[in-house]
């Protein structure tokens, strides 16, 4: 029953997807996303996912908060680099930060905060020291970057993650 399970779910929810995006429930879509849902949860399930437990949900809908509040923050800073407001020489740069997170999903979900947070971008991880790099687009003291990464968002996604 899980194994099936495993196959359904996702299957309905691609469909779904499929449907929404088609804009039709005719019998053409309905068939060729079957066809392609049920083709994609297979492949998903070769794939074996490790295991994950997401606890802390109300710690989640607080990182997201923040996260959204530190893209906007982040997309004015740029923008007045770009153009040119503030007249002092900017320096981009990079910084090596140590992490303590171990689990998958957290470090993908600081990958991705990260990345789409403007003016820095996640650059390389390196597994067996447990640390990444990180680009920035104005880089002013590299110690106040590491606090930031391990305060702000480290730290809730090993609640939510570990």
């Amino acid at each position: 029953m899980s194994r099936w399970r495993t196959i359904v779910v996702p299957a309905a929810g691609l469909l779904a997807i499929w449907l929404l995006l088609q804009g039709s429930l005719s019998p053409g879509s309905v068939i060729l996303g079957a066809i392609l849902a049920t083709g994609a949860a297979w492949v998903l399930m070769a794939l074996d996912p490790p295991a994950s437990s997401f606890r802390r949900p109300r710690a989640a809908l607080g990182l997201a908060a923040r996260v959204a509040v530190e893209v906007v923050r982040s997309n004015w800073a740029v923008a007045g680099i770009i153009l040119g407001r503030g007249r002092r020489p900017r320096t981009s740069g990079f910084v090596r930060i140590s992490l303590d997170m171990r689990a998958p999903y957290g470090l993908a979900a600081l990958a991705c905060i990260i990345t789409a947070t403007p003016g820095t971008v996640w650059v390389e991880y390196d597994s067996s020291e447990n640390s990444m790099l990180l680009h920035v687009l104005d880089l002013i003291d590299g110690e106040e970057w590491v606090r930031i990464i391990k305060e702000r968002y480290e730290a809730p996604l090993m609640e939510i993650f570990e």
